[in-house]
């Protein structure tokens, strides 16, 4: 298995690179959150992922391995290819996918290109329990209260006061950051405050 690859960008493109090491050039698919982290580098490292079909070998790449641990936990769902992960990983970063999967939000999922209501649906029911109990790590801003019921039953109740849901999380996070130990009922008065 190729873990990761170190070399030169020899091509670009937003859904694949070509890899120079050491004189031996690889392809590279990738998704629009790599490129947008390697478009301006002439060299770097790829965390990679090798998928070996009858037909073809293909090597998927990654700037983090946040990203590649969430394409691993994508293609695990039944009816998730490697190419429909690409693409939600294009479309959303893997803390955004995480936490959207772990709140149980179908509906974000939904948005993304060839995501239908019951593929979403399972997407959730499928990783919902293992991302809440071990979360996507690396270079990613992911909260560690995520899994938490207490930030979830805080956040449901503030979009049901009609806040916006990405702000009532900031809030959430803020005042955690502040006080970790804080009951549900002050947790949201304290973020109402914030906002």
């Amino acid at each position: 298995m190729i873990a990761f690859l170190t070399g030169n960008f020899v091509k670009k493109t937003p859904s694949y690179v070509y890899i120079d090491v050491n004189g031996v050039g690889y392809e590279v698919q990738i998704s629009l959150n790599t490129y947008s982290s390697i478009q301006d580098k002439e060299k770097g490292t790829l965390q990679t992922h090798l998928i070996v079909r009858e037909d073809a070998h293909i090597l998927f790449g990654f700037a983090d391995a946040a990203e590649k641990e969430m394409f691993l936990q994508l293609v695990a769902v039944s009816g998730i290819g490697a190419n429909t992960a690409r693409v939600m990983l294009s479309y959303m970063k893997p803390d955004e996918l995480s936490r959207a999967i772990v709140q149980g939000n179908a509906k974000t999922l939904e948005a993304i290109k060839g995501i239908g209501r019951k593929t979403a649906e399972r997407i959730v029911v499928e990783l919902r329990d293992k991302l809440a109990k071990q979360p996507v790590e690396a270079g990613t801003n992911i909260s560690p209260w995520k899994s938490n019921t207490l930030q979830t039953d805080a956040l449901n109740a503030l979009v049901a006061l009609g806040i916006n849901r990405q702000a009532a999380d900031g809030a959430i996070q803020k005042v955690l950051n502040q006080d970790p130990t804080v009951g549900v009922e002050l947790l949201i008065k304290k973020a109402l405050q914030l906002l």
